[in-house]
């Protein structure tokens, strides 16, 4: 009997060869009736620098330092795909699903996480989180929390999202239990990862930790060498994007919610970095030259 993978895939490819399908979206880059290969992720400026956004079958790594925004990245740009149409699923293990949807509604909303999450908010604000929770019913990633049982266990529930064309996963941490083997265990959940955006030709965006950075160093931007995992993430990713916010290691010198997103590591593309505005309140990132109206 045939899988429901198998079948979506087969669908995918029937009769199109790989070289046919390269050559259609280059003779045809413009046309909505042609399947495109990449999915904006909602910041045009990161967009710019990955050839027009986050592509089927690749792995996207977001790492920073600890408070530096890799959730609200994500989730940023799961919300802002799913807005366009994109079928998006995010698994969180850095937080409940009850809590990632209050970021989303503090984000949609513009309203200060706080008060929203006492019940505090005036009569403006208030009518901002309830059209955002309309906005939120009509279009919204799958939010799920990662599932007990590690790397295989989340592997399974992908295969089960037959929707899905970008799964976001936060974070790689999470998904590792056996601390004395955790260097060997997250270089093994990296593979497992990027075998499945191949197979099931889907984005994985992933966020990480940077356990190898110092903040005391002269420059605490993010390597590709912080990211540790055996350098598991620096081989397998085929993005690599860090989280800097220069507040976080000088604060009170003006620069708060000033964010450079390092593109690190662009398989088929350049490097250079992208500025961002981080609004703490609203846990919202906002692109510095195409800001959100």
């Amino acid at each position: 009997m045939t899988s429901p993978i198998g079948d979506r895939r087969a669908s995918r490819a029937v009769d199109i060869s790989p070289l046919a399908r390269v050559m259609r979206r280059v003779d045809t880059p413009a046309d909505p009736a042609h399947a495109r290969d990449s999915f904006a992720s909602g910041f045009p400026s990161i967009d710019r620098w990955l050839g027009g956004g986050l592509r089927r079958g690749d792995l996207i790594v977001i790492g920073g330092d600890v408070g530096a925004g890799k959730s609200a990245l994500s989730l940023a740009m799961a919300l802002r795909m799913a807005e366009a149409g994109v079928q998006c699923a995010f698994f969180t293990g850095e937080m409940s699903v009850e809590r990632a949807l209050e970021r989303l509604l503090a984000i949609e909303g513009r309203v200060r996480i706080d008060d929203l999450r006492r019940g505090d908010l005036a009569e403006v604000p208030r009518a901002a989180v309830g059209a955002a929770a309309v906005r939120l019913r009509e279009r919204a990633p799958v939010l799920s929390q990662l599932p007990m049982g590690g790397c295989d266990a989340l592997a399974g529930e992908i295969r089960r999202s037959l929707d899905a064309q970008v799964v976001f996963v936060d974070s790689l941490q999470g998904l590792v239990g056996n601390v004395r083997a955790q260097e060997e265990e997250l270089a093994a959940a990296v593979r497992v990862l990027k075998a499945l955006a191949v197979e099931l030709d889907l984005v994985v965006v992933l966020t990480s930790h940077v356990p190898l950075l110092d903040g005391r160093r002269p420059d605490p931007r993010p390597t590709l060498d912080d990211f540790g995992a055996q350098g598991a993430i620096k081989q397998q990713a085929d993005v690599i994007l860090g989280i800097f916010r220069e507040a976080m290691y000088q604060p009170g010198t003006g620069v708060e919610g000033a964010t450079e997103v390092l593109i690190r590591k662009n398989r088929n593309g350049s490097l250079g970095y992208v500025d961002l505005y981080f609004y703490e309140q609203w846990l919202r990132f906002e692109d510095m030259l195409d800001p959100d109206r």
